[in-house]
């Protein structure tokens, strides 16, 4: 027996991919007892937000790749969103309450589950049985409040500030260049956009003048000095920016040998140094608003962005100091933990996670041992994601992008040089590099499943 706490994306998922392996689940889930208050029903799998699983498009998206590895691996969350699909272009799109309808459905029916409608307030740890905590990033306060306890307050819980990503090879070296503060560090830390006091101001203003997006009505605004969004900065006074994130100190712009008037810094976000986050640049403005306002600074005209910033409420834990390559607390290997408050971002997300999470379990379960999909491929990527130590103070949730993926190899062209593949090229290259590589893992995944 395994159990499984929480019925959203992740804890539907894992439920089912134990379960369609012969492994006996309970499925605790607080509603209709008692709900967040994000949530509207008492139905499993309710998309709050959005009815968009965002694209479909598996040649050219790290999402839409996501989708079709998860249909291999016979996710339940991609069936519902089959089964309940409505038109949306080259997105994913489904009738949230058909969908909802259509998860709940098949778990109530599964023999090997059993539904228990209960609040869990602690978290397991003198049990010996398998235990899957995926209660998302609405986790209600007591359960909060016991796994604080337990891992010794490495817990991030409250309204989180996320800064934008960028990819590196789209930020412009011409005018942009490497150095930290005073030259500390190996010179590579940080990438530096430089503004001219002209620059500065209109990107200010352009700040100011910008559409935010409204909180929701479950949300109440808690900032933290530490990490306000860069537009409440810049509300305090036009010159806040400069004295705080934008400061120019200790840096000298080696392409004029002057020291610019405000900086814009890039810090490295993952482990392939694929990624670059623009340090303090936590924000609430809407994403075409982000993309156009910070597409005018010197450096990153051309910047194609792996995440937007974002502000939410939002409980997370840091998995890659917590946990192990199984989603396995290191402290208490019998509690695992699965979907959003792992650290991954989304839906999609969310549910791949429970699935590896379910799968992983059910081979403990079963005896035998699991096996990690392949870092080349959108699952292994958000393992490896959960894993990153790289900036692990800086740990935030993260959509799946190609930024998390290992770096293709260099191309050799025509005239018998390498080359870095580009633009639509890369990125069918990353999706069929791991359509090919899921193939050998897909055999493991599939070995013990009971299809019904």
């Amino acid at each position: 027996m395994v159990t499984v706490i929480g019925a959203g994306l992740a804890g539907s998922e894992a439920a089912w991919q134990l379960a369609q392996r012969g492994v006996k689940v309970k499925l605790l889930e607080m509603k209709p007892h008692k709900s967040s208050a994000a949530h509207k029903n008492a139905k499993f799998a309710e998309l709050v937000c959005s009815n968009s699983l965002r694209s479909d498009d598996d040649k050219h998206n790290a999402v839409g790749l996501l989708h079709q590895e998860m249909r291999l691996c016979k996710s339940l969350i991609m069936q519902a969103a089959e089964a309940t699909k409505v038109p949306a272009g080259g997105a994913l799109a489904v009738d949230r309450e058909a969908f909802a309808d259509f998860v709940t459905t098949k778990l109530t029916a599964h023999p090997n589950i059993e539904i228990v409608n209960q609040e869990v307030t602690q978290l397991p740890c003198e049990s010996s049985e398998l235990t899957i905590i995926a209660t998302g990033p609405l986790t209600s306060e007591p359960l909060i409040k016991s796994i604080l306890q337990q891992i010794d307050n490495q817990t991030l819980s409250f309204y989180d500030a996320i800064a934008p990503v960028v990819y590196k090879d789209s930020i412009d070296f011409n005018i942009a260049w490497y150095q930290s503060r005073y030259d500390k560090g190996d010179g590579k830390d940080y990438i530096n956009c430089p503004l001219t006091k002209e620059q500065y101001y209109e990107f200010v203003n352009a700040l100011l003048q910008a559409d935010k997006v409204q909180f929701h009505d479950f949300e109440n605004p808690q900032y933290f000095d530490g990490c306000l969004p860069i537009e409440v900065m810049a509300q305090r006074g036009l010159d806040t920016l400069v004295f705080g994130p934008m400061k120019p100190v200790g840096l000298t712009n080696p392409h004029t040998k002057e020291k610019p008037y405000a900086v814009v810094q890039l810090r490295q976000d993952n482990k392939e140094d694929t990624l670059r986050n623009m340090v303090g640049f936590q924000t609430k403005l809407k994403y075409g608003e982000q993309e156009r306002i910070f597409r005018t600074i010197p450096g990153l005209e051309h910047a194609e962005f792996a995440r937007l910033g974002g502000i939410h409420k939002n409980t997370f834990i840091k998995s890659p100091l917590l946990l192990d390559n199984f989603l396995r607390m290191k402290k208490y290997p019998q509690i695992m933990f699965a979907g959003q408050i792992t650290g991954c971002e989304g839906y999609v997300e969310s549910a791949a996670v429970g699935m590896l999470a379910g799968y992983f379990a059910a081979c403990f379960a079963l005896g035998s041992k699991p096996i990690m999909p392949p870092a080349t491929t959108a699952l292994g990527s958000m393992a490896a994601h959960l894993q990153d130590t790289t900036n692990v103070d800086a740990y935030q949730p993260m959509n799946i992008n190609f930024g998390l993926f290992p770096e293709l190899p260099m191309q050799l062209n025509s005239k018998g040089k390498y080359r870095k593949l580009k633009g639509l090229e890369r990125k069918e290259a990353y999706c069929q590099r791991a359509i090919n590589d899921i193939a050998s893992w897909l055999g493991a995944f599939s070995a013990d499943e009971q299809l019904s």
